[in-house]
């Protein structure tokens, strides 16, 4: 095919024009069209070692009077102890501050006072000592690969898995040091009275007698028995797995989004306000009415769940006790489950119903994140607060003291004769199960679907669809399963070494799902809005764990067959005997810790470390907020760059 060389004369006259000095150009310059920019306005965004808009072109044909200006920096520059990579500066001038910190570094290295250079050594060996920190965090590179092709807000959620597990690794050296040494070095303590010993509140033998088959075995494994399991019980309490550290750190990232995910969000969410405002009195009320009957929908369910966890918690008791039950092992481990599998069921259909709900009611999408995140966390931390009132319940008779069954003993001891290994039975079933479930999902449902998607291009794999990782499901199952872990790490101490185990399979596990089954979401979660949420439902969960811990320490009597505490009226009443066998000097320390000579300064210190906190917190608040403004500042340069681009070609002639 011939080409024409009138179009090839006009494109190569327009490149020679491009070629042309900028005096010989028409129009005005590149450096004057971008100082025009909205962002150009201030220089609130721009650090001293930054060129003007366009100044590259102007260096070029000035003979490079302006690399000059660029070189020339403040005393307050060369005196930035920060390293380049760290700096919110563009690439170039990153470049040019590390080149300035090593020429400065040669030159002053020799020169000043002895002080000085020992100053400088030291910032030196403390960057790189944080580097090496850097290094030893376990799956660094992992976690930067799962960001980059995922999002902040995925990553954000493995940074919170392996938080945790450091966290759980802690708790089990403690739990060792406190309970299994000290029962190692001391001696075993004694065990439950036998049953020719008398006993107004009954006998009770955990081990099994004669020859233990491998089905009761697997069967002791699966319901956490004693003898598969050690209890807290027959040692000394250990503190709780310690909870203040909430994973801020994992999950303060800032969302790096492409500047069209923020603006269509921010579109869709405008046209839902402006068809909000546009509605008649008629059409509000019709919208309200739609959100009330799905708010007594999502009642409803909320309501059906919880009952049924109580009702599972309460007859699983009688239910063992039926012959039928005893004689077939997989429906004894089926009824032993019950509670578990009704709270691991509500948990996995549910959710799924209230991100149907959610669009139906005619709310932004951010308001439907919060709607969804809401229901999701009441449902969780509320079933399994459902699951301990229904202990409660079974434990102390419904709180009556004078009841038949809790008269003689102070709790219930014909059904829970040690009611402590009880609870933390049900704490270790419930762990056991939320892994199994975890596991089934993966393999026959996740897997499969995956499969079906790649298999079959019709409608079928349509209608499999490509998975998305929900990061605010994925997070709040791991704040469940640490809160359980929180419940009952005082009556089961190898619960923070199980759950250890657990999170170091769930983490490959979900990096497997996530690289083979998952693909990136079309709606980025925003890792930025987990800086307050996930901490504090972290915070909430760890706080309904100390209150059955509270509670089972100061008000209900311990168990008369088992356990270290019989024969006291409380757990609590320990403490007391325990510090009072101590030397003087001791007591006297301890006494000293209750006093208000040491709970004013505490208060005092604990004041001013809060206060530096909220300082703290609104100073990266205002920084966000100028990153925001950022952010719309560079939206508008498009915007005007594009309108720009219109105006030059609507007045160009045509070819």
């Amino acid at each position: 095919m011939e080409e024409n060389p009138t179009l090839e004369s006009e494109a190569w006259g327009s490149s020679r024009e491009w070629l042309a000095p900028r005096e010989a150009r028409g129009g005005p310059s590149l450096s004057s069209v971008l100082n025009e920019l909205p962002s150009a306005a201030t220089l609130r965004y721009r650090d001293p070692g930054v060129l003007p808009w366009g100044a590259l072109e102007e260096e070029e044909e000035d003979g490079g009077r302006s690399r000059k200006a660029f070189t020339e920096v403040t005393q307050t520059e060369l005196q930035d102890p920060h390293p380049s990579r760290e700096l919110p500066w563009p690439m170039q001038a990153r470049r040019a501050h590390r080149q300035r910190n090593a020429s400065r570094d040669q030159v002053v290295y020799g020169s000043g006072t002895k002080t000085d250079r020992w100053a400088r050594l030291l910032r030196r060996s403390k960057e790189k000592t944080k580097e090496g920190l850097r290094s030893l965090q376990p799956w660094a590179w992992t976690l930067k690969r799962i960001g980059g092709q995922f999002g902040a807000g995925t990553e954000s959620y493995f940074s919170l898995l392996r938080f945790l597990l450091l966290l759980n690794v802690l708790a089990s050296v403690l739990m060792a040091c406190m309970t299994l040494l000290p029962t190692w070095l001391g001696g075993a303590p004694p065990g439950p009275p036998g049953p020719d010993i008398s006993s107004p509140c009954g006998s009770y033998n955990p081990h099994s007698q004669g020859l233990v088959t491998f089905a009761t075995q697997l069967f002791n494994l699966l319901s956490g028995l004693p003898g598969m399991v050690p209890s807290l019980l027959w040692l000394l309490p250990a503190p709780p797995t310690p909870g203040g550290h909430l994973p801020v750190l994992g999950l303060c990232r800032w969302p790096h989004l492409p500047p069209a995910h923020p603006a269509s969000v921010e579109l869709e969410e405008t046209v839902v306000r402006r068809q909000a405002a546009v509605r008649t009195l008629g059409q509000q009320a019709r919208v309200w009415l739609v959100r009330v009957l799905l708010n007594l929908l999502v009642v409803a369910l909320l309501g059906a769940a919880f009952y049924g966890v109580y009702w599972a918690t309460g007859c699983t008791v009688e239910l063992q006790e039926m012959p039928l039950v005893q004689e077939l092992p997989l429906l004894k481990l089926g009824v032993n489950y019950l509670p578990s599998i009704f709270i691991a069921g509500v948990n996995f259909v549910l959710p799924p119903v209230f991100k149907l709900i959610a669009p139906l009611e005619g709310y932004t999408r951010s308001r439907q994140i919060v709607f969804i995140l809401l229901r999701t966390v009441f449902l969780r931390l509320a079933s399994l607060v459902v699951l301990l009132f229904s202990l409660w319940n079974q434990i102390t008779c419904g709180g009556d003291s004078e009841a038949e069954d809790c008269k003689t003993c102070g709790y219930n001891y014909k059904q829970l004769p040690c009611w402590e290994t009880v609870l933390g039975q049900e704490m270790y079933k419930l762990l056991l199960f939320d892994l199994l479930t975890v596991l089934a999902v993966a393999l026959l449902i996740q897997f499969p679907r995956k499969l079906l998607c790649g298999l079959c291009p019709g409608a079928l794999g349509r209608l499999a669809g490509t998975q998305e990782f929900q990061v605010p499901d994925e997070v709040l199952g791991l704040i469940y399963a640490q809160t359980v872990v929180w419940v009952g790490s005082f009556f089961c101490p190898l619960l923070p070494l199980l759950n250890t185990v657990k999170f170091l399979l769930l983490f490959y596990l979900k990096k497997l799902t996530l690289f083979s089954t998952c693909s990136p979401a079309a709606r980025t979660f925003r890792a930025s809005a987990a800086n307050f949420f996930f901490p504090l439902v972290l915070l909430l969960g760890l706080a309904i764990s100390s209150v059955p811990l509270l509670y089972s320490i100061f008000l209900i009597p311990p168990s008369k067959l088992c356990g270290p505490f019989r024969g006291q009226s409380s757990i609590w009443a320990q403490i007391p005997e325990s510090i009072s066998s101590l030397p003087e000097t001791t007591q006297n320390f301890l006494f000293f810790l209750g006093t208000q000579a040491f709970a004013v300064p505490l208060l005092l210190i604990s004041s001013i470390l809060m206060a530096y906190t909220v300082a703290l917190a609104n100073s990266y608040g205002r920084l966000i907020s100028e990153l925001k403004r950022q952010r719309e500042t560079e939206a508008q340069n498009k915007v005007f760059l594009a309108r720009r681009a219109v105006a030059l070609t609507s007045t160009k002639p045509a070819l």
